[in-house]
């Protein structure tokens, strides 16, 4: 029964600059995974897995698709208090500013928060692909007497570098911190750990941006209005002067921060035995139901990939790829190393027809056509004889129809990819 004293705090992220132009038109937590979820799919289905089931998703920016998704996927019984409830950044009376930083979000929805009775608070990124049980999480806190509790994945020393590192004594709390240290800033960071982490040289405890505060602390460290950040300033500030237990979780993480992180997760899905699996019924990830017909594939040679429903699919060849839902791939057309997230709606034979007529690419790909190392937008339309070959040998750059980050080339949405075009 703990965990009905728990409410879940989604923190929806800035502007997602670094995922762009996946959140041109969309937030973070909106983004497509693995062809029909959306990245906030992940907090809100390890939630309720762990009977966690009051949840606010806090953002600012182009909140629409995802105040959509979650009104048309979350709808739990009338007789029960569960919700997942979207709280926009609103300008008041007492306050003219936007969001901060991830503290201040939470600071400037605390008088939402405040309507509901809780003891913890439970906050999570928006913006990150794992599976954790947060009953042994909350279990540890308690039974520690902790304040602060902070959830942890070893790491080596190359991935150390791009994380808040904590140090912590022989009862798991936390006794110091540094923001990304170097390399040779490193000796003497390590943390005890289990000895498969240490067989794997992971002995550097990063911090994972999942956090558990007592309600009465929460309140009382957001009531200086100069700290803005859990990450950068309250968590390592509360070091010393609170008891700040860190939490070890040794499975799957990724922050999905950039679009070659974006990119790596989803092709990942297609391995043999993925790190992340999509396939344990036991900690299933939860969306919404669509009613479409099954896929229908003709004359397509598919190697290590993943074709979400509601597919009309005639490729010559699809290898190491997520179709996502609506996708329509022309003929003697190959894709490989390509996450295509898929289409809102089906064009119909008379709307295919009326394409033609006006020289128009229909929605998905066409005919003929090669795709390597691409992500290809909702709604795109690309012709026929198409050839897209992302990769390293591409430098960084924006135009009208894709940007290439990373080596991967990302097809706008709604972008029109005229027939013939070679990239």
């Amino acid at each position: 029964m703990i965990n009905k004293k728990v409410l879940a705090i989604i923190l929806g992220g800035g502007q997602g600059t670094r995922l762009y132009p996946l959140t041109e038109k969309r937030s973070k937590p909106a983004v497509s995974i693995a062809g029909k979820y959306r990245l906030v799919d992940i907090p809100i289905s390890n939630c309720i897995h762990c009977d966690i089931k009051r949840m606010f998703v806090l953002t600012q920016f182009n909140s629409a698709s995802l105040n959509r998704h979650i009104k048309n996927t979350y709808v739990f019984s009338s007789f029960s208090n569960a919700f997942v409830d979207i709280l926009a950044a609103e300008q008041t009376p007492d306050n003219k500013t936007w969001y901060q930083g991830t503290a201040d979000a939470v600071r400037q929805s605390m008088h939402h928060l405040l309507n509901h009775e809780f003891e913890y608070a439970l906050i999570l990124s928006g913006d990150q692909l794992y599976k954790m049980d947060f009953d042994q999480m909350l279990k540890e806190h308690i039974q520690k007497e902790a304040d602060i509790s902070v959830a942890t994945l070893p790491v080596v020393p190359k991935e150390a570098t791009e994380f808040g590192i904590l140090k912590t004594d022989n009862e798991s709390f936390i006794t110091s911190f540094t923001e990304k240290p170097s390399l040779d800033k490193l000796p003497g960071w390590e943390s005890e750990v289990s000895d498969e982490m240490k067989s794997e040289n992971r002995e550097y405890l990063a911090s994972m941006g999942i956090y558990i505060f007592n309600k009465d602390l929460l309140i009382d460290i957001l009531s200086d209005p100069d700290t803005v950040d859990f990450g950068k300033e309250i968590i390592p500030q509360s070091i010393g002067t609170h008891k700040v237990l860190a939490y070890q979780y040794e499975g799957y993480w990724t922050d999905i921060g950039n679009v070659g992180a974006f990119f790596e997760a989803n092709i990942s899905l297609t391995d043999a035995i993925p790190k992340f699996d999509l396939f344990n019924k036991v900690s299933s990830v939860l969306t919404r139901p669509r009613i479409l017909p099954p896929s229908k594939i003709s004359g397509t040679l598919i190697e290590k990939s993943m074709i979400a429903e509601g597919c009309i699919i005639n490729a010559k060849k699809i290898e190491r790829s997520v179709i996502g839902i609506r996708s329509r791939i022309g003929k003697e057309t190959v894709i490989r190393n390509t996450y295509m997230i898929g289409s809102n709606t089906y064009e119909d034979v008379l709307e295919l027809e009326e394409n033609k007529t006006k020289n128009l690419p229909s929605f998905g790909v066409g005919e003929q056509c090669a795709i390597n190392y691409t992500i290809i937008d909702k709604d795109a339309r690309i012709g026929n004889n198409v050839t897209i070959n992302g990769g390293a040998h591409l430098e960084d750059t924006e135009e009208d129809l894709y940007v290439i980050k990373d080596g991967i080339v990302v097809i706008k949405s709604r972008s029109i990819i005229p027939d013939g075009f070679v990239l």
